[in-house]
Order: structure tokens, then sequence, then C-alpha cells
């Protein structure tokens, strides 16, 4: 449960981790410490832990340009962009105290690579000891998917493309020919 900074109320340990489980943080709610934040972009989702107080350990990456950013902290403000920000129902690996450390552990570290050390990897090495970002595994799987999609649009096409011209063939077979 997400607790509001004006009643504060218990949370509760999350089983599933699910972009489509996410849970939008309202304005005035403060999410639980060391949960894992989302903040859906044009083209990808940010992520970061939230570190108590209004604050958020992310890895900047190119958030703000071409030039790659550290692992820092920020306001939720900051962190957010100008978009929702939503609590990733995870479970961790390691209690709040702990995972507030590893994150801690890697403020300033400037090693941002897209595939295979972006801030979706920072909060699951963070949460659960590993290495993985599911919007990267999407992504490699992409061309796979295009290419499956391609040759069944292809073979439905020949098909069809037979059909018709089979049944175009008939029909100028059956008809008769003025001579």
């Amino acid at each position: 449960m997400i607790r509001s900074t004006q009643h504060a109320g218990p949370t509760q340990r999350f089983e599933r981790r699910s972009s489509a489980a996410d849970i939008r943080l309202r304005s005035g709610d403060e999410p639980p410490l060391a949960s894992h934040l989302t903040s859906r972009r044009l083209l990808y989702t940010h992520h970061g832990i939230y570190a108590g107080h209004g604050r958020v350990i992310h890895y900047a990456g190119f958030a703000y340009g071409l030039r790659r950013g550290p692992v820092e902290v920020v306001s939720l403000a900051k962190f957010a962009h100008g978009h929702a920000i939503r609590v990733r129902p995870d479970t961790p690996c390691f209690s709040p105290r702990e995972v507030l450390e590893r994150a801690l552990s890697r403020l300033g570290e400037r090693r941002y690579r897209v595939l295979s050390n972006n801030c979706e990897h920072f909060c699951a090495w963070v949460l659960r000891g590993e290495s993985h970002s599911d919007q990267v595994e999407r992504l490699r799987a992409a061309p796979h998917v295009v290419t499956e999609y391609l040759r069944v649009w292809w073979s439905r096409s020949r098909q069809v493309f037979a059909r018709r011209f089979t049944l175009r063939l008939n029909n100028y077979c059956a008809t008769p020919k003025a001579r």
C-alpha cells in the first residue's frame, strides 16, 4: 500500500514485478522506503529507488542530454521529469536498509550503458542482486518478433494471392470467349 504523507498507513510487501501491475503514485502520497519507482517516457520507462524524504536514487543515463549521467540522488519531481510516477510491485531479496545501502554504494558511478547497465539494470541489482532489464530483453526479441510477423504475413499473403489468382483463372477459363 502506498502511504500518504498526511496519514501514514501500513506498507504491503509486493509479490510480482510487472509494468502492468505498477501502481500510480498520487500527488501527496509517499512511496514505501526502498521501493522500485518507474516513470514512463516516450520510448522507454525510467527506473529508480525511493530513498525517503522525497528523494530518488537513479542512474541518470541520458536523462539530461547526450552525455551519460551518473548514479545520483534527485527529488521525486526531477526523477519524474513531468511524467507520472508509479510504484513497481517488486519483491526485494534485501531489507529496505540493505536496498538503500546497495543503491548508495554506487552513487557517482558513471558506467551507464543502454543495453547492459541502465537504470533498470541498476534497480534489479539493488533489489535482487541481478543485472536484468525487461526493456532490453523486449528490444533484443524485437527483430525475431518482426521477422516472424513478416514470415507469417508473407505466407498468408501468398495464400490469399494464390486463391485470388486461382479464382480469376477459373473465372477466365469458365467464361465463353467472343470470337
